[in-house]
């Protein structure tokens, strides 16, 4: 409930003016409500009970219908200062998702379902729309008018003033149970829809394996039973709705009865009041009680509002511990930013002249505890080398890769860039300097140029595109394409081969020039011909940068400047492949069995 506070306050606290405007508006119409009753019982006066005539009255008609006019205009006022409020809120509020995914950790993105992800940035959000275009305008009036339209009463009749008092607090109340119940199934209404978003899409991502395999009836039984736990938590929301309306209807009338009950007996029986003051508490009563009704309507879409801002709570969250590892670097950050801002950035001053180069100062990192933990020792990696990681599956050679592209954060230890740690620079500029290509490249909805274009991070010409086709070797795969580099292609990579998704990410590499490449065992599962081509680009793309390559062929292991093996996720050494052949027997012994294969 604190964190929902938190983010709630924090996204109220931007918006002061608009409170502010919200408040002088309430505290105009609370006037207006009441001069408007006064006008109107006025009128009523003068024509039903002194028998005046029309023409008298005219001058107050035109004043009340022009009250009637302010007022309409103040509560539209009123509702649109709430839906700026809103669409701000959940601007920033969406802003602040995006960023958090973008900060989280690599297992921090594997946790949860992409659908769930989706269905919170999307749906969750808008959600949290009632709170601030209706809740806290509503808010604001209650607080307000229905105390100015109270003091006015008492000053007519305290009887009647006495009789608000005590039965308006039986509405907050009523609200706050109804409130405490509709939050819980808020949350449980949303967690529903997680489920089911996640679930749903995890299906038509699978869909042909589900096929393959049979299982796509038990996956339509399965999307069913989430799409009708998601209707049921909907339902108790809008049979809390349904309760709460009635109840309060019911509290409404009621407290009008005791109401106009004593009015009528103090104008009838005691004859202790005027008609026209009688006429206008009546007419002000419906407006006090009214307000007070809307106020419950506006707080139970409220909490529901909430429900969905704790689930935003709950993904804000997720990147916590990201953001702490950040903020333990802020000191050094600090220390360092100085020396850095004065001079020129170190990365764009090598980038003049020669590629970065890298150490790794006895890094560990670890998932979670008791899991599976890497350490590498000192390594150092000198500018324009040709790296080779090898070990067996599982050893930790993608996690050194994340480590060295800045995907993971060391839990213990460093990785330097040019004798800098590697967290003092910005990430943005960080990434200008790297290409990370893994054995299955993202391939975006959009046409053939613009996936290419995706890895330059700036505008580029269209030759520029046409040189990186070239280098990559996919001008044959482009002249086959009917509408050329403007073909478009489906989300994922639809209707382009393994090979030529790897060439296809190796052109963003060739457009983007980095002085560092990481690659993924990149040409796994590929034929022959295709590895050949592909080898050819890297060895292009790489004669003027660090490459660093996750290996699993000899010749790519043999022609390499340094070769780390990794056991266990222990660098257990470091060298080149004649002195690795000499010293290490488990290298030798996987050298040998990548011979028998080639033999064979």
């Amino acid at each position: 409930m604190s964190r929902t506070s938190s983010l709630i306050s924090e996204q109220m606290s931007l918006q002061r003016k608009n409170r502010v405007l919200l408040i002088i508006i309430s505290l105009i119409l609370g006037i207006t409500i009441i001069i408007q009753a006064i006008l109107l019982a006025e009128i009523v006066q003068q024509i039903f009970v002194e028998k005046a005539s029309f023409s008298s009255v005219s001058v107050l008609l035109g004043l009340l219908l022009s009250v009637m006019a302010i007022r309409t205009l103040l509560f539209y006022s009123n509702g649109k200062i709430g839906l700026y409020m809103a669409a701000h809120a959940k601007t920033n509020m969406r802003a602040a998702v995006i960023q958090s995914l973008t900060r989280t950790s690599m297992p921090g993105m594997l946790l949860g379902q992409t659908g769930g992800k989706v269905s919170i940035a999307l749906d969750a959000v808008d959600e949290a729309d009632s709170y601030f275009s209706q809740y806290m305008p509503r808010m604001i009036e209650a607080a307000i008018i229905p105390i100015l339209i109270v003091a006015f009463t008492f000053s007519l009749h305290v009887n009647t003033g006495l009789i608000m008092i005590c039965t308006a607090p039986f509405i907050p109340l009523f609200m706050i149970l109804v409130g405490l119940k509709t939050k819980h199934k808020s949350e449980e209404k949303y967690e529903q829809l997680s489920a089911f978003s996640g679930t749903f899409l995890d299906s038509l991502q699978g869909l042909v394996s589900l096929k393959i395999f049979g299982r796509a009836h038990h996956q339509q039984q399965q999307i069913e039973r989430s799409s009708l736990g998601y209707r049921d938590a909907t339902m108790s929301i809008l049979k809390i709705a349904f309760t709460n309306t009635f109840m309060l209807e019911s509290i409404v009338m009621l407290s009008i009865g005791i109401v106009a009950l004593e009015l009528a007996i103090q104008l009838l029986v005691f004859k202790s009041m005027t008609f026209h003051s009688a006429f206008l508490i009546l007419l002000l009563i419906p407006e006090f009680y009214s307000l007070l009704k809307n106020t419950g309507t506006a707080f139970h879409s409220g909490r529901t509002s909430m429900g969905a801002v704790r689930k935003v709570e709950q993904m804000l969250a997720e990147s916590q511990p990201t953001e702490s590892i950040e903020n333990t670097t802020e000191a050094t950050l600090s220390a360092t930013n100085k020396s850095i801002t004065q001079s020129s950035d170190p990365l764009i001053r090598v980038k003049d002249s020669t590629p970065l180069s890298i150490e790794l100062e006895d890094v560990k990192f670890q998932y979670a505890p008791d899991s599976f933990a890497l350490e590498t020792g000192r390594i150092t990696i000198t500018a324009g080398e040709h790296i080779a990681i090898v070990g067996k599956s599982g050893s930790g050679k993608t996690t050194l890769l994340h480590l060295i592209a800045g995907l993971l954060q060391p839990t213990a230890g460093s990785v330097l860039i040019n004798g800098n740690t590697l967290s003092t620079y910005d990430e943005s500029a960080w990434f200008q300097h790297v290409s990370y290509i893994t054995q299955h490249p993202y391939i975006f909805a959009g046409t053939f140029a613009e996936n290419i274009s995706i890895g330059a991070g700036r505008e580029v010409t269209r030759d520029q595109i046409v040189q990186a086709v070239e280098e990559a070797g996919l001008t044959g795969l482009v002249a086959q394409l009917h509408q050329g580099l403007d073909t478009l292609i489906g989300e994922g990579g639809r209707g382009l081969s393994g090979g030529e998704k790897q060439r296809l990410a190796l052109a963003r590499a060739f457009l983007k020039r980095p002085d560092i490449i990481l690659f993924d065992e990149p040409t796994v599962g590929l034929d022959l011909h295709t590895e050949q081509i592909l080898q050819r680009s890297i060895a292009t793309l790489s004669q003027n940068a660090t490459m660093i390559t996750v290996a699993h062929r000899l010749y790519t292991i043999q022609d390499a400047d340094q070769i780390l093996y990794i056991d266990h996720g222990i660098v257990v050494d470091s060298g080149r492949h004649h002195e690795l052949l000499a010293r290490l027997s488990p290298y030798a012994d996987m050298v040998n069995v990548q011979q028998k294969g080639v033999l064979a």
